[in-house]
């Protein structure tokens, strides 16, 4: 960075929680610290490597394009743990630098153009309106986390990995135990349930592939392992996420009602507004880096072995890039927003989730053009701020 900004000074504990009564900002402290200190680090136990909280756009944004910060998990110090990471799973493309990060993407990649996404807009819209109709035979009121945002994404990962129609009920309860963050004890017998399914279901595919991503990918080199590994990445990168996107941006439009009214009253602004949706909320709020080697970061020494862990959320509302950043605009150009990353590994499946939300978000306020909150705003369940944010549910009534 050219920026020499850094100053000495004691380490920092900020919290990460959101403001009382603003479910969609950072946590103020993060704000400060973006201010003040850009680059600052963190408390960590005696001994420990550095460990730093980066929270300015620009350097956000830099540390994602160099090389000479690891995605590795076994290269990251967690200062809660007081130790360096295990190495990620199988198939686990986050957690990989290249080449066996480029390797097993370069596989994904041609599978998930922008053009082969659109093509998928047609079924995208047809489990929207069957997830609408079958919200409005419910009837009011209802939890939109359970009728509707859930249930598309999950859809739509079956329909990519080839999920038999007879399998998906129970395919998609294992999906809803994963988001189910009450229970921890669930969530490891889901993913340890899915994992399973998983590489059975590849070993299915691998004796009688069908028309799908996953039959797609018995024809590489991949092993049963690394297929099942790969779907089970595929999964929680492309679930969860929009899942969060979808609840807590609704969350966010019944929030600021001029925009809702705006979007409902003009669906072509929601290409846009997605964008906007995106860099508003950063529900993807933290991640972390390895250092590889020596860095000078803004005047911060940063050595090799240590750990930066980057704010998306207070990086997307910087003012330095983009102005009155706490006003959600749908108008917004909202362009160069790192809600997806940045660099080499930005986001596999975002032009899926583009698809999804671009359909979704329309179709609900057509549906429901008097969509309301069926509780108070302050009394909506929250996430854990750091990890995936969004909602436990969003009650919602017309």
């Amino acid at each position: 960075m050219a920026n020499t900004y850094y100053r000495d000074h004691a380490p920092v504990t900020p919290s990460f929680d959101r403001p009382a009564g603003c479910p969609f900002d950072p946590s103020p402290e993060l704000t400060a610290l973006r201010a003040e200190l850009p680059i600052a680090r963190l408390a960590a136990p005696e001994g420990a490597p550095g460990v730093w909280l980066v929270t300015g756009y620009e350097e956000v944004r830099s540390i994602l394009a160099d090389r000479r910060f690891s995605s590795r998990y076994e290269a990251q110090y967690h200062p809660l743990m007081g130790a360096y990471m295990p190495p990620a799973p199988i198939g686990d493309l986050t957690g990989m630098d290249a080449p066996e990060h480029m390797r097993l993407r370069r596989m994904l990649t041609g599978r998930f153009t922008v053009r082969r996404m659109n093509q998928l807009t047609e079924r995208v819209t047809e489990i929207t309106r069957a997830q609408l109709d079958e919200m409005e035979k419910q009837g009011p009121p209802a939890d939109l986390v359970q009728v509707f945002a859930h249930p598309v994404p999950a859809q739509m990962i079956c329909e990519l990995l080839g999920v038999p129609y007879d399998e998906r009920a129970d395919f998609m309860g294992f999906t809803r135990s994963l988001s189910d963050g009450d229970d921890p004890e669930a969530q490891l017998a889901a993913f340890a349930r899915l994992g399973e399914y998983l590489r059975d279901l590849a070993r299915a595919k691998r004796a009688d592939p069908t028309d799908d991503l996953l039959s797609d990918l018995t024809a590489s080199d991949l092993t049963e392992d690394e297929l099942g590994g790969v779907a089970a990445f595929l999964l929680g990168a492309g679930l969860d996420t929009t899942a969060n996107m979808l609840a807590l941006g609704t969350f966010a439009l019944l929030r600021n009602p001029a925009q809702l009214a705006a979007l409902r009253d003009d669906p072509d602004l929601v290409g846009n507004a997605v964008e906007e949706l995106l860099r508003y909320l950063s529900i993807a709020t933290t991640g972390m880096r390895g250092v590889l080697e020596d860095v000078e970061l803004g005047g911060a020494p940063l050595k090799a072995g240590d750990t930066v862990v980057i704010a998306v959320n207070a990086a997307n509302r910087d003012p330095a890039r983009f102005a009155d950043p706490d006003v959600l605009d749908l108008r917004r150009p909202a362009a160069g927003h790192l809600a997806f990353g940045h660099g080499v590994h930005q986001c596999l499946g975002q032009q899926l989730a583009r698809v999804e939300m671009r359909v979704a978000f329309p179709a609900l306020l057509a549906r429901f053009p008097s969509l309301r909150l069926a509780v108070p705003a302050d009394e909506v369940p929250l996430r854990d701020p750091v990890k995936i944010y969004g909602v436990h549910s969003l009650p919602v009534t017309w």
